[in-house]
Protein backbone atom coordinates (compact mmCIF):
# COMPACT_ATOMS: atom_id res chain seq x y z
CA UNK A 1 0.00 0.00 0.00
CA UNK A 2 0.65 4.07 -0.09
CA UNK A 3 3.16 4.80 2.38
CA UNK A 4 1.96 7.96 2.94
CA UNK A 5 -1.67 6.63 3.18
CA UNK A 6 -4.17 7.45 5.78
CA UNK A 7 -4.55 4.15 8.07
CA UNK A 8 -8.25 3.40 8.19
CA UNK A 9 -10.71 0.75 7.85
CA UNK A 10 -13.39 2.19 6.08
CA UNK A 11 -16.18 -0.28 6.49
CA UNK A 12 -15.37 -0.12 10.28
CA UNK A 13 -15.77 3.54 10.08
CA UNK A 14 -18.97 3.84 8.43
CA UNK A 15 -20.27 0.87 10.78
CA UNK A 16 -19.34 1.57 13.99
CA UNK A 17 -21.11 4.29 16.51
CA UNK A 18 -18.75 7.17 15.74
CA UNK A 19 -19.86 8.35 12.59
CA UNK A 20 -21.12 11.78 11.89
CA UNK A 21 -24.44 11.97 10.28
CA UNK A 22 -24.85 15.12 8.01
CA UNK A 23 -26.66 17.75 9.25
CA UNK A 24 -27.97 18.49 5.92
CA UNK A 25 -30.82 16.73 3.89
CA UNK A 26 -29.87 17.07 0.27
CA UNK A 27 -31.74 15.38 -2.58
CA UNK A 28 -29.92 12.58 -4.17
CA UNK A 29 -27.85 12.43 -0.48
CA UNK A 30 -25.74 9.34 0.04
CA UNK A 31 -26.20 8.44 3.30
CA UNK A 32 -27.91 5.12 1.57
CA UNK A 33 -24.18 4.14 0.07
CA UNK A 34 -22.44 5.40 2.80
CA UNK A 35 -24.66 2.82 5.36
CA UNK A 36 -24.94 0.18 3.05
CA UNK A 37 -21.38 0.12 0.27
CA UNK A 38 -18.85 0.97 2.49
CA UNK A 39 -16.93 -1.94 1.04
CA UNK A 40 -16.53 0.27 -2.51
CA UNK A 41 -14.24 2.60 -0.55
CA UNK A 42 -10.42 1.82 -0.68
CA UNK A 43 -8.89 1.29 3.03
CA UNK A 44 -5.94 3.68 2.58
CA UNK A 45 -5.85 6.74 0.87
CA UNK A 46 -4.14 10.26 0.94
CA UNK A 47 -6.52 13.24 1.03
CA UNK A 48 -10.33 12.92 0.39
CA UNK A 49 -11.75 15.19 -2.27
CA UNK A 50 -15.57 15.72 -3.15
CA UNK A 51 -16.38 18.19 -5.90
CA UNK A 52 -20.21 18.10 -5.44
CA UNK A 53 -20.49 18.29 -1.51
CA UNK A 54 -24.75 18.37 -0.90
CA UNK A 55 -24.90 16.84 2.42
CA UNK A 56 -21.71 15.10 2.55
CA UNK A 57 -22.56 12.32 3.81
CA UNK A 58 -19.53 10.19 2.16
CA UNK A 59 -17.31 13.01 4.04
CA UNK A 60 -19.14 12.71 7.00
CA UNK A 61 -19.28 8.92 6.92
CA UNK A 62 -15.48 8.39 6.57
CA UNK A 63 -14.45 11.23 8.82
CA UNK A 64 -10.76 11.96 6.74
CA UNK A 65 -7.96 13.31 8.03
CA UNK A 66 -7.53 15.53 5.08
CA UNK A 67 -10.17 16.73 2.45
CA UNK A 68 -11.19 19.19 -0.10
CA UNK A 69 -14.51 20.29 -0.50
CA UNK A 70 -16.01 22.31 -2.76
CA UNK A 71 -19.28 23.00 -4.25
CA UNK A 72 -21.15 25.55 -6.92
CA UNK A 73 -23.89 26.15 -4.61
CA UNK A 74 -22.20 29.49 -2.53
CA UNK A 75 -24.89 29.21 0.17
CA UNK A 76 -24.06 25.68 0.80
CA UNK A 77 -20.24 26.53 0.99
CA UNK A 78 -20.59 29.19 2.87
CA UNK A 79 -22.74 26.95 5.37
CA UNK A 80 -20.06 24.64 5.88
CA UNK A 81 -17.70 27.33 6.60
CA UNK A 82 -19.63 28.69 8.91
CA UNK A 83 -20.14 25.60 11.01
CA UNK A 84 -16.82 25.29 10.86
CA UNK A 85 -15.71 28.43 12.37
CA UNK A 86 -18.90 28.62 14.44
CA UNK A 87 -20.60 25.55 15.68
CA UNK A 88 -21.96 26.83 18.97
CA UNK A 89 -23.80 30.26 17.64
CA UNK A 90 -25.09 27.77 15.25
CA UNK A 91 -26.62 25.74 17.75
CA UNK A 92 -28.27 28.44 19.61
CA UNK A 93 -29.51 30.26 16.56
CA UNK A 94 -31.21 26.56 15.65
CA UNK A 95 -32.58 26.46 19.38
CA UNK A 96 -34.57 29.91 18.47
CA UNK A 97 -36.08 28.87 15.53
CA UNK A 98 -37.01 25.98 16.60
CA UNK A 99 -39.38 27.67 19.81
CA UNK A 100 -40.61 30.33 16.85
CA UNK A 101 -41.13 27.58 14.09
CA UNK A 102 -44.50 27.68 12.52
CA UNK A 103 -46.00 28.04 9.05
CA UNK A 104 -45.95 32.09 9.21
CA UNK A 105 -42.49 31.98 10.77
CA UNK A 106 -41.28 29.68 8.26
CA UNK A 107 -42.25 31.78 4.93
CA UNK A 108 -41.37 35.15 7.01
CA UNK A 109 -37.90 33.86 7.64
CA UNK A 110 -37.91 32.30 3.99
CA UNK A 111 -38.11 35.72 2.18
CA UNK A 112 -36.08 36.97 4.87
CA UNK A 113 -32.69 38.54 4.13
CA UNK A 114 -30.19 38.13 7.06
CA UNK A 115 -27.00 40.59 7.03
CA UNK A 116 -23.89 38.15 8.64
CA UNK A 117 -22.95 34.38 7.51
CA UNK A 118 -23.93 33.44 10.98
CA UNK A 119 -27.89 33.84 10.63
CA UNK A 120 -27.55 33.14 7.24
CA UNK A 121 -26.40 30.09 8.19
CA UNK A 122 -28.79 29.26 11.23
CA UNK A 123 -31.74 30.60 8.32
CA UNK A 124 -30.19 28.14 5.43
CA UNK A 125 -30.34 24.83 8.44
CA UNK A 126 -34.03 25.91 9.57
CA UNK A 127 -34.93 26.09 6.27
CA UNK A 128 -33.59 22.50 4.76
CA UNK A 129 -35.20 21.02 7.79
CA UNK A 130 -38.69 22.48 7.46
CA UNK A 131 -39.14 23.11 3.87
CA UNK A 132 -40.79 20.12 1.71
CA UNK A 133 -38.26 16.98 1.40
CA UNK A 134 -35.20 19.30 1.97
CA UNK A 135 -35.22 20.56 -1.46
CA UNK A 136 -32.86 23.16 -2.86
CA UNK A 137 -34.29 25.52 -5.32
CA UNK A 138 -34.11 28.73 -6.13
CA UNK A 139 -36.61 30.73 -8.71
CA UNK A 140 -34.72 32.95 -11.29
CA UNK A 141 -34.03 35.80 -8.76
CA UNK A 142 -32.23 33.51 -6.95
CA UNK A 143 -34.43 33.36 -3.71
CA UNK A 144 -34.87 30.45 -2.57
CA UNK A 145 -38.33 29.78 -3.14
CA UNK A 146 -39.36 25.61 -1.53
CA UNK A 147 -42.78 25.67 0.63
CA UNK A 148 -43.00 24.20 4.06
CA UNK A 149 -43.12 20.59 4.93
CA UNK A 150 -44.35 18.52 7.28
CA UNK A 151 -41.12 18.41 9.26
CA UNK A 152 -41.36 20.49 12.74
CA UNK A 153 -38.10 19.34 14.62
CA UNK A 154 -35.17 22.37 14.28
CA UNK A 155 -33.03 20.25 16.39
CA UNK A 156 -31.74 16.70 15.96
CA UNK A 157 -30.90 13.94 18.31
CA UNK A 158 -27.90 13.64 15.64
CA UNK A 159 -26.56 16.92 15.92
CA UNK A 160 -23.05 17.50 16.88
CA UNK A 161 -22.08 21.01 15.13
CA UNK A 162 -19.11 20.54 17.69
CA UNK A 163 -17.45 17.67 16.05
CA UNK A 164 -19.25 18.59 12.74
CA UNK A 165 -16.49 21.64 13.00
CA UNK A 166 -13.63 19.72 14.57
CA UNK A 167 -13.72 17.43 11.59
CA UNK A 168 -14.26 20.43 9.13
CA UNK A 169 -11.28 22.22 10.19
CA UNK A 170 -9.33 19.54 8.70
CA UNK A 171 -10.82 19.96 5.38
CA UNK A 172 -10.48 23.03 2.69
CA UNK A 173 -13.69 24.25 1.54
CA UNK A 174 -14.19 26.16 -1.93
CA UNK A 175 -16.97 27.45 -3.69
CA UNK A 176 -15.96 26.42 -7.42
CA UNK A 177 -16.76 24.34 -10.70
CA UNK A 178 -16.36 20.35 -10.22
CA UNK A 179 -13.28 20.40 -12.36
CA UNK A 180 -11.04 22.61 -10.65
CA UNK A 181 -11.11 20.17 -7.12
CA UNK A 182 -10.80 17.27 -9.38
CA UNK A 183 -7.83 18.73 -11.11
CA UNK A 184 -5.67 18.69 -7.42
CA UNK A 185 -6.32 14.86 -6.77
CA UNK A 186 -2.88 13.61 -7.48
CA UNK A 187 -1.43 9.22 -6.30
CA UNK A 188 -3.51 7.94 -3.51
CA UNK A 189 -6.19 10.27 -3.27
CA UNK A 190 -9.76 9.35 -2.94
CA UNK A 191 -12.19 11.36 -5.31
CA UNK A 192 -15.85 10.55 -4.76
CA UNK A 193 -17.99 12.30 -7.43
CA UNK A 194 -21.96 12.62 -7.22
CA UNK A 195 -23.11 14.94 -9.72
CA UNK A 196 -26.34 16.15 -10.77
CA UNK A 197 -27.77 13.14 -12.81
CA UNK A 198 -28.15 14.83 -16.24
CA UNK A 199 -28.47 11.92 -19.65
CA UNK A 200 -28.29 12.61 -22.94
CA UNK A 201 -31.40 12.88 -25.24
CA UNK A 202 -33.94 12.42 -22.41
CA UNK A 203 -37.60 14.16 -21.59
CA UNK A 204 -37.82 13.04 -18.12
CA UNK A 205 -38.89 16.74 -16.54
CA UNK A 206 -36.16 16.18 -13.60
CA UNK A 207 -33.47 15.51 -15.88
CA UNK A 208 -34.85 18.86 -17.66
CA UNK A 209 -34.29 20.64 -14.58
CA UNK A 210 -31.18 18.93 -14.06
CA UNK A 211 -29.74 19.97 -17.44
CA UNK A 212 -30.02 23.87 -16.62
CA UNK A 213 -27.74 22.69 -13.73
CA UNK A 214 -25.64 20.76 -15.21
CA UNK A 215 -25.45 19.74 -19.13
CA UNK A 216 -24.90 16.70 -20.69
CA UNK A 217 -21.34 18.70 -21.98
CA UNK A 218 -20.86 18.99 -18.47
CA UNK A 219 -21.26 15.12 -17.82
CA UNK A 220 -18.73 14.44 -21.00
CA UNK A 221 -16.20 17.27 -18.97
CA UNK A 222 -16.44 15.56 -15.59
CA UNK A 223 -15.30 12.45 -17.37
CA UNK A 224 -12.36 13.55 -18.93
CA UNK A 225 -11.66 14.96 -15.54
CA UNK A 226 -11.88 12.18 -13.64
CA UNK A 227 -9.54 10.29 -16.56
CA UNK A 228 -7.17 12.51 -15.55
CA UNK A 229 -7.33 12.10 -12.31
CA UNK A 230 -7.36 8.10 -12.51
CA UNK A 231 -3.86 8.68 -14.93
CA UNK A 232 -2.56 10.49 -12.05
CA UNK A 233 -2.81 7.79 -9.42
CA UNK A 234 -6.54 8.81 -7.84
CA UNK A 235 -9.02 6.60 -6.72
CA UNK A 236 -12.22 7.10 -8.03
CA UNK A 237 -15.74 6.51 -6.84
CA UNK A 238 -18.99 8.02 -8.54
CA UNK A 239 -22.33 7.67 -8.70
CA UNK A 240 -24.68 8.96 -11.83
CA UNK A 241 -27.62 8.32 -13.56
CA UNK A 242 -28.04 4.07 -14.53
CA UNK A 243 -28.79 5.27 -18.47
CA UNK A 244 -27.60 4.05 -21.65
CA UNK A 245 -25.61 7.04 -22.18
CA UNK A 246 -24.14 7.29 -19.42
CA UNK A 247 -22.60 3.97 -19.07
CA UNK A 248 -21.36 4.39 -22.55
CA UNK A 249 -19.53 7.40 -21.44
CA UNK A 250 -17.54 5.28 -19.19
CA UNK A 251 -17.28 1.92 -20.63
CA UNK A 252 -13.45 2.33 -21.66
CA UNK A 253 -11.85 3.38 -18.39
CA UNK A 254 -14.09 2.44 -15.40
CA UNK A 255 -15.75 -0.45 -14.02
CA UNK A 256 -19.43 -0.25 -13.77
CA UNK A 257 -21.99 -1.74 -12.08
CA UNK A 258 -26.18 -0.81 -10.94
CA UNK A 259 -27.12 -0.74 -7.21
CA UNK A 260 -30.64 0.19 -5.93
CA UNK A 261 -31.62 2.58 -3.14
CA UNK A 262 -35.50 3.89 -2.05
CA UNK A 263 -36.77 7.05 -3.38
CA UNK A 264 -39.01 9.11 -1.27
CA UNK A 265 -38.50 12.63 -3.10
CA UNK A 266 -41.70 12.44 -5.51
CA UNK A 267 -44.63 13.82 -3.65
CA UNK A 268 -46.90 10.91 -5.12
CA UNK A 269 -46.48 7.94 -3.59
CA UNK A 270 -47.16 5.94 -6.92
CA UNK A 271 -43.74 7.53 -7.86
CA UNK A 272 -41.60 6.17 -4.77
CA UNK A 273 -39.98 3.21 -4.88
CA UNK A 274 -36.24 1.30 -6.22
CA UNK A 275 -34.50 3.24 -8.22
CA UNK A 276 -30.75 1.61 -9.85
CA UNK A 277 -28.41 4.15 -9.79
CA UNK A 278 -24.66 3.79 -11.77
CA UNK A 279 -21.64 3.18 -9.65
CA UNK A 280 -18.81 3.75 -11.34
CA UNK A 281 -14.94 2.95 -10.09
CA UNK A 282 -11.44 2.85 -11.28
Amino acid sequence: MLSMAVEMDTKDLIQNNNVLLPFLKWAGGKRWLASSHGHIFPPQYNKFIEPFLGSGAIFFALQPKQAILSDVNSDLIETYKTIKGHPLEIQELLERHQKKHSKEYYYKTRASKPRNSITRTARFIYLNRTCWNGLYRVNLRGQFNVPIGTKTNVLLETDNFKAAAKLLNNSEIAHCDFEATINRANLGDLVFVDPPYTVKHNNNGFVKYNETLFSWEDQVRLKNALEKAQARGAFIISTNANHSSVRELYKDNFKTCSVNRSSVLSGKPQFRGKVSELLITG
